[in-house]
């Protein structure tokens, strides 16, 4: 009988136009991998963490880390291959083991400030019964405009004739692209991320990074430095009197019934 309830499945092929080895990058000192991996495995509702990968040196580093890895197919691995491919090629590995999870958890190792309550909060909600999909959003009040075929400016969101003020607007959210928890067997019914009630985790908006170009590893180096310096801070290195007071941890029943209202 299977022992990982939830599982979280990171993929990372070798290759990647924009930044060559991206997912092997590092930001803060650590490896964009080994960053998603130890988000995963700091969540209290994570029984494992698998990495699907077609590189030697992607391999490596997930058991390093203390991952699992999949070896992913060629046909896997290219620039059309979805996400969603892997995921389903992950879990067949998983099945062939005799392991069969509840709860399908996809994280991307691009998006390197993922908070391990955030992805607590995705899980507990598809545990309990109130989501089948929950995903990382962060709010926004943007006005959006998209430019037509004759090359003019048309408003998306908004009336462009209407120009509320930011606090009189709801805010709708953008999809980072952080993590996603879903309910196993729905995820292999629809082969999609995005099936039956579908809910959002809001995330912090100055960690809302997606690696995709070097600006973006840029500003997430500035987001680490500024992070470690908070930190830093917070310890007092001044007075050598000062010692931290950490919070006692959750007591597991506690956060069960706390994020999923009670539900079984």
């Amino acid at each position: 009988m299977s022992t990982l309830r939830v599982v979280a499945v990171i993929p990372a092929r070798a290759g990647s136009k924009g930044i060559p080895g991206k997912n092997l990058r590092t930001v803060g000192g650590r490896m964009l991998l080994r960053r998603a991996i130890e988000s995963a495995q700091r969540a209290r509702l994570v029984d494992g963490v698998v990495v699907s990968t077609d590189g030697d040196d992607i391999a490596a580093e997930a058991v390093a880390a203390g991952a699992r890895v999949v070896r992913r197919p060629p046909e896997l691995a290219g620039d059309e291959a979805s996400s969603e491919s892997a995921l389903l090629h992950a879990l067949d590995a998983l099945h062939a083991t005799g392991d069969e999870p509840q709860v399908l958890l996809f994280l991307q190792a691009t998006s390197p400030f993922i908070d391990p309550a955030d992805l607590d909060d995705a899980v507990a909600r598809v545990i309990g019964g109130s989501a089948d999909a929950v995903f990382a959003a962060t709010p926004s009040h943007a006005f959006l405009w998209r430019v037509d075929a004759a090359g003019h400016a048309v408003a998306v969101n908004h009336v462009a004739s209407v120009r509320p003020r930011r606090q009189d607007r709801e805010p709708e959210h953008r999809e980072t692209g952080a993590f996603y928890a879903l309910r196993t067997d729905g995820f292999r019914q629809h082969q999609h991320r995005f099936f039956g009630r579908v809910e959002i985790v809001s995330v912090d908006p100055s960690g809302a990074i997606d690696i995709d170009d070097e600006s973006d590893l840029a500003q997430a180096e500035a987001h680490a430095t500024h992070q470690a310096q908070n930190a830093q801070a917070m310890h007092h290195p001044l007075d050598p009197h000062h010692t931290a007071t950490l919070p006692e941890p959750l007591d597991p029943q506690w956060w069960h019934l706390a994020t999923t209202n009670g539900a079984p």
